[in-house]
């Protein structure tokens, strides 16, 4: 009996880990030919490219390693509990890894506004301007206006192609750029003057949301230890003293208990 329950996680643990895999390299796949490169310098930059379904396939995998996790080292409502844990986990990561992205590529806008300035103030196009972007900036800022400029270069209009770029960056201070330069091209306007100004826009903000954060900082330090602490001593009291903890966990009571514990937590 022992033999086939091991077998069993062994099958459920490989299943998840080629569900993971295959997910992970259609990722990666389509990454290399959107952007049409060979090697990826930043492997977090694949989040971008996991749909729902593969997001969902990411989560069930990730719930079955939890359970049968928990199967091994934990009772078998600890398990279930640690598979509910586990199925967010992809979701939280791939969120994290986005924002992250979107806050280097805005990180990168400020130097790239400044530059793209100084070019039309040299007498550069707006196509040109991108061009010595994709040279001097790295990704994901070049990535992308680098697909823009192939996009442009393959007949796509100006306007289309960036507006094309908004939605694959989600970036609100892009989508700023981008509406200020459709303005300003079909109504007239000093190109150099609008992203001079945008820039400035863009490091004000992050100088407030950096004092924001650090104002904030405290608060979500003891959020985060108040949040924790029901877990962390109820993983202690299970540790310490099973035989109080064991009987709980085999009872209808015990799980509405933790069910009402989650809700609450969450």
């Amino acid at each position: 009996m022992g033999g086939i329950i091991a077998i069993s996680i062994f099958l459920a643990v490989f299943i998840a880990t080629l569900l993971v895999y295959y997910t992970i390299k259609d990722a990666i796949q389509t990454y290399k030919e959107r952007y049409d490169i060979q090697s990826i310098e930043d492997i977090t930059n694949i989040a971008l490219f996991i749909d729902r379904r593969s997001l969902l396939t990411l989560n069930l995998a990730a719930m079955l390693m939890g359970i049968m996790g928990g199967l091994l080292f934990i009772h078998t409502a600890g398990a279930i509990l640690l598979g509910a844990g586990f199925f967010f986990i992809p979701y939280i990561l791939i969120n994290y890894y986005q924002k992250k992205r979107v806050k280097k590529f805005n990180l990168q806008m400020v130097d790239a506004l400044s530059m793209m300035s100084n070019c039309f103030k040299a007498g550069l196009t707006f196509q040109q301007a991108m061009d010595h972007l994709v040279k001097e900036f790295q990704a994901p800022l070049a990535l992308e206006f680098d697909l823009t400029l192939k996009e442009l270069r393959l007949g796509v209009s100006l306007d289309d192609a960036l507006d094309e770029m908004v939605k694959r960056v989600g970036s609100e201070d892009l989508e700023l750029l981008v509406t200020s330069t459709n303005i300003s091209r079909q109504m007239g306007g000093n190109l150099a003057e609008i992203f001079d100004l945008i820039a400035a826009t863009i490091r004000e903000r992050f100088r407030l949301e950096g004092k924001v954060q650090s104002l904030t900082a405290q608060g979500k330090l003891q959020g985060i230890i108040v949040s924790l602490l029901p877990l962390a001593l109820g993983l202690f009291m299970y540790l310490y003293r099973p035989d109080l903890m064991v009987p709980m966990l085999n009872h209808w009571f015990g799980w509405m208990l933790i069910a009402v514990i989650i809700v609450m937590e969450i």
